[in-house]
């Protein structure tokens, strides 16, 4: 591993290359920038403290890259795949449900990389293929709507109920205007940074339409600690199985999107990490960060479409500006008033951002069946692709013996079992 001077006129900082120190912080602060608005925005839809949803995804990064051993590049942040079951665990029996989740996902990961390692992972591809997957990414984002029609529309009121408000619809409005605006026309490293100067435009136009409590940033203390919870420490945990069942299974849809990262960095990179250091350990990382997560009171996390991004563009490959990122991310977690000032960004603003993040992750589950060139004038895959959706999207919720089951993985379990029963064809065709 040597160090080395990082100029742009250098064509690529290879895996193992450690830029000299300022670089390093330079290249560092570009990958967090680039997933800080997708990391924060989980926890703050969900109803968590975003301070933990940083430690968490820079604990799990260099987690991640320990047990990589260092040959990945690779960032860990909030999973959206799980916000809509995560936001009804927490109106109910709030987050010692959702770390108990969070959790089952991480054994769930660490189950599937045992297996990977002893048998390997064609299996995956045949109970998860292309008509499985589409259909319930496109479930993950259509469920959302809702939530960011809410946030951007309604006001709270002093009595606790929510009233129409004419502003909020404006600023909702201008915030998705102007991020759409900054991911068609911005060009170079800040093309990817749309969320996050989203976020900040919305704020800004929210703070003259009057809508912003700036109050809680002027009375935070600059130092705080992120607000853990901890289990047998701040709370007494009890089992959960519905928050269990309920993200567990979403799980395996996760790990798609797990493979096609590693998939695109192999070829960014020029290496084969499904040989080394193998998908069993690529998993491995994965689902220890999750259970990490979970047990100091972050949400799931996973690896990041925008790390992907940011590699591209920079041709920056090293796993120190990773790890990089991931140490500057816990620093800003101990910062008092930066938290503060991600909890007043405004529901309009949330819900602008939403209108296009959702729409994205739907649409990005379309894309997997137009990629994959799924014929839907075959009935087997009409059937199964129209009965996740429906059940998804309504969030067909199974309520059996005291416990509740999300529509997102009534859909899930249905999709998998539907696909290994289904014939190819069928009789009438």
């Amino acid at each position: 591993m040597q160090t080395k001077p990082f100029h742009d006129s250098d064509a690529v900082l290879d895996i193992g290359d450690r830029p000299s120190f300022l670089p390093w912080v330079g290249l560092s602060m570009q990958h967090l920038f680039a997933m800080f608005g997708s990391t924060v925005l989980v926890p703050i839809l969900v109803g968590l403290d975003p301070s933990i949803a940083l430690f968490s995804s820079g604990v799990g990064t260099l987690l991640y890259i320990l047990i990589t051993k260092g040959k990945i590049p690779a960032y860990m942040g909030s999973s959206f795949s799980f916000v809509t079951v995560m936001q009804a665990l927490m109106k109910g029996a709030g987050y010692p449900a959702i770390a108990q989740g969070t959790i089952a996902v991480g054994v769930i990961y660490l189950i599937v990389a045992l297996i990977v390692n002893a048998v390997g992972s064609d299996w995956i591809d045949k109970a998860l293929p292309p008509i499985v997957v589409g259909p319930i990414v496109m479930v993950i984002g259509l469920s959302l709507a809702g939530t960011a029609a809410q946030d951007a529309t309604m006001r709270a009121t002093s009595a606790g109920n929510s009233v129409y408000d004419l502003r909020y619809f404006a600023v909702a409005m201008l915030t998705l205007g102007l991020t759409i605006v900054y991911n068609m026309y911005l060009k170079k490293f800040i093309s990817l940074l749309p969320i996050l100067l989203g976020i900040v435009s919305g704020y800004v136009i929210a703070l003259l339409f009057g809508i912003v409590n700036f109050a809680p940033v002027q009375q935070a203390a600059w130092f705080s600690l992120p607000q853990f919870q901890i289990p047998f420490l701040t709370y007494q945990p009890k089992l959960y199985w519905g928050a269990i069942l309920s993200m567990a299974p979403i799980a395996f849809v996760t790990m798609t999107e797990h493979m096609g990262h590693i998939m695109v960095l192999n070829k960014l990179t020029k290496r084969d990490f499904f040989v080394d250091p193998g998908l069993n350990h690529t998993l491995a990382g994965d689902g220890t960060a999750s259970i990490v997560a979970g047990l100091v009171g972050g949400p799931v996390v996973t690896s990041y479409g925008e790390n992907i991004g940011v590699l591209a563009m920079t041709k920056v490959h090293s796993v120190y500006v990773l790890g990089g990122a991931a140490f500057f991310a816990i620093v800003f977690s101990f910062i008092g008033k930066l938290s503060a000032l991600i909890r007043t960004i405004p529901g309009p603003v949330i819900g602008g951002i939403s209108f296009l993040l959702f729409g994205v992750i739907a649409s990005n589950g379309l894309r997997v069946l137009i990629d994959n060139k799924i014929d839907f004038n075959k009935k087997r895959n009409l059937m199964i692709g129209s009965t996740i959706l429906v059940i998804g999207i309504g969030n067909a919720s199974l309520q059996f013996a005291g416990y509740t089951f999300s529509g997102l993985a009534i859909a899930t379990v249905v999709g998998i079992a539907l696909n290994l029963i289904l014939p190819e064809k069928a009789a009438n065709e």
